[in-house]
């Protein structure tokens, strides 16, 4: 589990991150989709813990990344966008030393980066130089990187940037068969890969995040018309009478002159209404031959932009309600008299530091309440820990002494055996 609380990053005046906030369940695969430079790669630097948040928290399961670093971390294997290798040495040493990093013991070493290696499909070229291999297996080198631990959370940034078709189709693959042991965050400007692989995708734009839910409900939220794309041939020019035989058409519009003489149009229904069925059995009377008819689909591209579009038009009309506000204000102060004037602006500020205040006493208070139930969740958590600590311990005290017992029923048979060698 992983909560982002109203985080924000500042580089001086310029805001990278505006006071963003999300969840992800485990097992989930999300996609943070948004153009170049709108705080994709600055938000998972800071989940996972290389740059701090200007404000806000970062909860991984259970530990906040600004006051317990180490166990975060542990939680987390992070991929980052530029893959950085170390090309002087094969596959497998690299893996070595990332579980070396990472502090794998040794007894569980060898098995653990040999299933890693068997998992990212590595084994062709295990004990090649880094160098040598081709940038689809450089990026599954990376990938391995981050598997290494076995963490729980895995973070990738642009994982399949500057590959060809076919190495993008066998990360995709590879990403989604990890999804079903881990929870990934996968962050992409591409939407096909998004609305391929993530069951969930957050679009951010600007350091603000504008959407969040599956690519099924984005797609059919921004879906404005039920429209319908027909191919006919109209010898008579009877498609414009249509809309009067068939009442759930709202409007039809020509799109295009085929060169075989066939017409495209492009005809809006009713939201609710299927209209196929009445078109199939209308045109045929009116001497219209249908050659081709079908749904127009709404893409994640097409919610994207919509999505992005809309929230700039709403910033746009806050500023302007703004503005427009402050310049009321300024008449209404220019109208008054000098005494007037100076009481009004001072019961203007004294007004906005009271706002200021009520704010800052509604987020102190709500952080208190999201730190009593982060150690309540901790002492729940630990809690579980000690009762599985201690079951396992008890299972391996009844293992030690039927071990003990057999062994001691070994020997045993051993000493008679050898007494009774010995009189012979």
């Amino acid at each position: 589990m992983i909560e982002v609380k109203n985080i924000t990053k500042k580089y001086g005046k310029f805001i990278a991150v505006d006071d963003i906030s999300f969840e992800v369940k485990d097992h989930e695969i999300i996609g943070f989709l948004g153009p170049n430079g709108a705080g994709k790669s600055t938000t998972m630097n800071m989940i996972t813990g290389y740059i701090e948040p200007s404000r806000g928290k970062i909860i991984i399961n259970g530990y906040d990344i600004s006051k317990s670093p180490k166990k975060a971390k542990r939680q987390i294997g992070y991929m980052p966008e530029n893959v950085p290798l170390y090309n002087e040495l094969t596959v497998k040493e690299f893996l070595n030393y990332m579980a070396e990093l990472k502090n794998v013991k040794k007894k569980e070493k060898k098995e653990a980066i040999n299933k890693i290696i068997e998992e990212t499909g590595l084994k062709d070229v295990e004990n090649k130089i880094i160098k040598k291999i081709s940038r689809g297996y450089k990026q599954r080198v990376s990938l391995a990187g981050a598997l290494v631990g076995n963490p729980d959370i895995l973070i990738l940034d642009e994982p399949t940037v500057g590959l060809d078709p076919k190495q993008i189709t066998e990360i995709r693959t590879l990403i989604k068969k990890l999804g079903k042991s881990h929870t990934v965050i996968l962050s992409s400007h591409i939407l096909p890969e998004v609305s391929q692989i993530c069951q969930k995708v957050i679009i951010i734009n600007k350091g603000k995040i504008l959407a969040i839910d599956t690519p099924e409900n984005l797609e059919d939220q921004t879906k404005a018309e039920n429209s319908i794309l027909i191919t006919v041939e109209d010898k008579e020019n009877n498609m414009n009478k249509i809309n009067s035989k068939i009442k759930a058409i709202k409007d039809i519009k020509l799109v295009k002159d085929n060169e075989d003489g066939t017409k495209q149009y492009l005809i809006i229904a009713n939201k609710d209404n299927d209209i196929r069925k009445d078109l199939f059995d209308v045109l045929p009377k009116e001497n219209i031959t249908i050659f081709e008819l079908k749904q127009t689909e709404t893409t994640l591209e097409d919610a994207f932009l919509k999505v992005i579009n809309n929230k700039e038009s709403e910033i746009k009309k806050a500023e302007n309600k703004g503005v427009t506000k402050k310049k009321r204000r300024e008449e209404e102060l220019n109208k008054m008299n000098k005494q007037d004037r100076r009481k009004a602006k001072k019961e203007d500020k004294k007004a906005e530091r009271k706002a200021k205040k009520e704010q800052f006493n509604l987020e102190w208070e709500k952080e208190k309440e999201e730190n009593k139930k982060i150690k309540e969740e901790a002492k729940l958590r630990k809690k579980e820990k000690n009762k599985s600590n201690k079951k396992a311990s008890a299972k391996k005290e009844v293992i030690d002494k039927s071990s003990k017992i057999n062994k001691k029923e070994v020997k045993n048979k051993s000493s008679k055996t050898n007494k009774k060698g010995g009189k012979k």
